[in-house]
C-alpha cells in the first residue's frame, strides 16, 4: 500500500489524477450563487471548502448551513470558521424555505455549525427550519446533517418532532483517531446519537453517517467502525477521501484509490447498509438526492 504523507504547514502533495476536477462555470452556477447571496444564506459548500461545490451549484443545488457560520468547535479536518457565534436569526428558517422553493428542490440537505453555546445546541432552530421548508415545498425529502447535541435526549427529540426523512450524523473517522480529528466529540457519543434515533423511530426514518478516509486509519479499524455503525442501526453510509483544506489542518496520510473505495463499498453493502456511496469525491451531501425517494416506504429498511 502506497502512503503519501504531509508535514504540517508544508506545501500539500500533488493530487492524484482521480481527484482533479474541472470547475464548471455554467449560468446555473452563477444563478445559485446570486440566489444564496440575495437571501443571505450560508452553505457548507463554501464554509467547509467542499471540492464539489462548483458542480453542485452548477446543477442548482446546495447544502444549507443554518445557525450562523461560526462554529464553537475546532475540528482538525474542518474548514468552517471557529469563533464566538452570533445570535440566531429568527427569519433564517423562512429564508431557507424560500431558497428551496425557488430552486425547486425535491431533496434538501440542511446542516449547521456546532452551537455548544446554546442550551439546546440549535435543535429548535433545526425544527423550525424543517417545518418551514416542508410547508413551502410539500413532498420534499428533508435530510438533516446534525451535530451531536452532546447526546442530549431532549435535543434529539426536538429535531425528530419535525419528522425529517433522513437523520445524518457523521462518525467522521475511526475510534483511535477521533480525539485528534474531532474536537469535543467522542466516537461512542456519535454512535449513541444514531442508536437513539433508531430506537425512537425505527423503520419510519433513515439514519445516515459518513467516514473520511486517508487520515491514517487501517482497514481493520475502518471495518470495525462500519460494523459499529450497523450495530447502532445506521442505514446509509458515505465513504470519501479526506482533503486537507488548509496547511493548518490535519495532513493527508493517504490518497485512497477508486478501486479500494469500490471494495470498501462492497464490504459495506454486505454488512447490510440500505444504501452506500463510496468514492474519492463522495461527501455527506454530495448527490444525496440519488437515494431514491421510492425508498421512503415502510419495509425497505434492512434489519440490523
Amino acid at each position: 500500500m502506497s502512503i503519501q504523507t504531509v508535514v504540517p504547514n508544508q506545501p500539500r502533495p500533488r493530487l492524484p489524477e482521480w481527484l482533479r476536477t474541472k470547475l464548471p462555470t455554467t449560468q446555473s452556477f452563477f444563478q445559485t450563487r446570486q440566489l444564496l447571496g440575495d437571501l443571505k444564506l450560508h452553505t457548507v459548500c463554501e464554509s467547509a471548502k467542499c471540492p464539489n461545490h462548483w458542480e453542485c451549484w452548477s446543477k442548482g443545488t446546495a447544502t444549507f448551513m443554518i445557525a450562523g457560520e461560526n462554529c464553537t468547535r475546532a475540528c482538525g479536518f474542518c474548514a468552517v470558521k471557529t469563533a464566538k457565534p452570533l445570535a440566531l436569526e429568527v427569519d433564517e428558517p423562512n429564508r431557507v424555505a424560500e431558497a428551496t422553493k425557488r430552486m425547486k428542490l425535491k431533496h434538501v440537505v440542511i446542516t449547521a455549525v456546532a452551537r455548544d453555546d446554546l442550551a439546546d445546541g440549535g435543535a429548535e432552530h433545526f425544527r423550525l427550519t424543517i417545518e418551514a421548508v416542508r410547508e413551502a415545498n410539500p413532498g420534499i425529502v428533508i435530510e438533516v446533517l446534525v451535530p451531536d447535541f452532546l447526546d442530549k435526549d431532549d435535543c434529539i427529540d426536538v429535531v425528530l418532532r419535525a419528522n425529517p426523512e433522513i437523520y445524518n450524523h457523521n462518525l467522521e473517522t475511526v475510534r483511535r483517531l477521533t480525539p485528534s480529528v474531532r474536537h469535543r466529540a467522542t466516537y461512542d457519543r456519535s454512535l449513541s446519537v444514531l442508536k437513539k434515533v433508531k430506537d425512537r423511530r425505527g423503520n419510519t426514518i433513515y439514519t445516515k453517517s459518513g467516514i473520511m478516509l486517508g487520515l491514517g486509519e487501517t482497514e481493520p479499524e475502518l471495518f470495525e467502525a462500519m460494523d459499529d455503525l450497523r450495530s447502532s442501526g445506521c442505514d446509509i453510509l458515505t465513504l470519501g477521501q479526506y482533503l486537507q483544506p488548509t496547511p493548518k489542518h490535519l495532513p493527508v496520510i493517504e490518497f485512497v484509490t477508486p478501486g479500494r473505495f469500490a471494495q470498501y463499498g462492497s464490504v459495506a453493502e454486505k454488512m447490510g447498509f440500505t444504501h452506500v456511496a463510496s468514492g474519492p469525491m463522495v461527501r455527506s451531501s454530495y448527490h444525496a438526492d440519488e437515494f431514491n425517494p421510492d425508498h421512503f416506504r415502510l419495509g425497505n429498511l434492512k434489519n440490523v
